[in-house]
């Protein structure tokens, strides 16, 4: 790969070997390197600027999750060497809550939660970055709810309130691209984009009867009830909200089945009943990232076989109680 280090055989190695590098070999240093100085990364709860902030924090959580791993499920990407290149890459992270933090005095719990992270890459180094990690997911496991979880930060944070990632918070960053063309994310974005619109028999029309789904707050869910089930509480909690595709990639790889990834948002009101209580008319920010295999079981019938889809229910749930107080 032009610009890269010829360590790395392909685009997918660089991501998770420098992954493994920065957080399991501990080289939290080789960030200097690896992040660019001004490097901009969004996750719903914040927006930072700086690689050395970004190390501050992998510190920090070293520190509480001593023992964490980063298994790699995949790396869906785009683009060039040349031009730049935007992984999407999807996590199963595994770690001991062994010392106080972020989430509390120390547990002892052993915690399984996915992230999703894209990152735009050129010449060795990730300058861009949107991630979500599934909070949800961590603190059901810690005994918390997302809603007390987010309570208790606004309590610490008091009156100056640590400002969650919304169009007005967000800054731009080097990367403007898109995604690519390939049929697969374009399918993607169509199912996702119909899901939204309220379009009832999308599931059954688009989704392998034995879909496996994985969604946000570590729920696992198989056909076509459950992900009805999910996509449809958080689309009621937010009828009137904007739904928008900011990238998308597909990707057709050899010995790999088409997959897909889509990074979106949902805009506006907290207006209907839905996965965050009764409406309350807070305006919400939603940054939803998903991940879908396609294959065909059945000759012709080819079909969505796996979704693994993020947004951060703290994050959510801190807008809400900020505008309710």
């Amino acid at each position: 790969m032009k610009g890269f280090s010829n360590r790395f055989r392909d685009f997918p190695d660089y991501i998770l070997g420098i992954t493994h590098e920065i957080w399991e070999d501990r080289g939290v240093d080789t960030l200097h390197d690896y992040y660019a100085p001004d490097i901009v990364v969004r996750s719903p709860a914040s927006v930072v600027v700086g690689n050395t902030t970004v190390i501050d924090a992998t510190h920090a959580t070293l520190r509480e999750f001593p023992d964490r791993e980063l298994l790699g499920e995949d790396v869906i990407w785009s683009g060039t060497p040349e031009d730049g290149m935007l992984s999407s890459h999807r996590i199963m992270s595994t770690a001991t809550h062994a010392s106080d933090g972020v989430y509390g005095p120390a547990s002892g719990t052993k915690l399984k939660y996915r992230v999703l992270a894209d990152c735009h890459a050129i010449n060795n180094q990730i300058n861009d970055e949107w991630l979500i990690r599934d909070q949800g997911a961590i603190v059901r496991q810690l005994g918390l709810d997302p809603k007390a979880f987010a309570a208790a930060q606004l309590a610490t944070e008091g009156d100056a309130p640590a400002p969650v990632l919304t169009p007005a918070t967000d800054l731009p960053g080097p990367y403007t691209g898109r995604g690519n063309d390939n049929p697969f994310g374009a399918r993607l974005a169509d199912v996702l984009t119909r899901i939204t619109d309220g379009e009832t028999g999308v599931f059954e029309a688009e989704y392998d009867r034995a879909a496996q789904e994985e969604y946000a707050g570590g729920i696992s869910g198989n056909g076509w009830g459950d992900a009805a089930d999910w996509w449809g509480g958080l689309r009621a909690a937010f009828p009137s909200a904007r739904f928008q595709i900011d990238h998308v990639i597909g990707r057709e790889d050899q010995h790999m089945p088409p997959r897909a990834a889509l990074r979106w948002s949902l805009t506006g009101r907290h207006d209907g009943p839905g996965l965050f209580g009764p409406a309350t008319g807070a305006e919400v920010y939603v940054l939803g990232i998903t991940h879908a295999e396609f294959g065909a079981l059945v000759t012709d019938k080819l079909g969505l076989r796996r979704e693994f889809t993020l947004v951060d229910e703290t994050a959510i749930w801190k807008q809400i109680l900020m505008a309710t107080g």
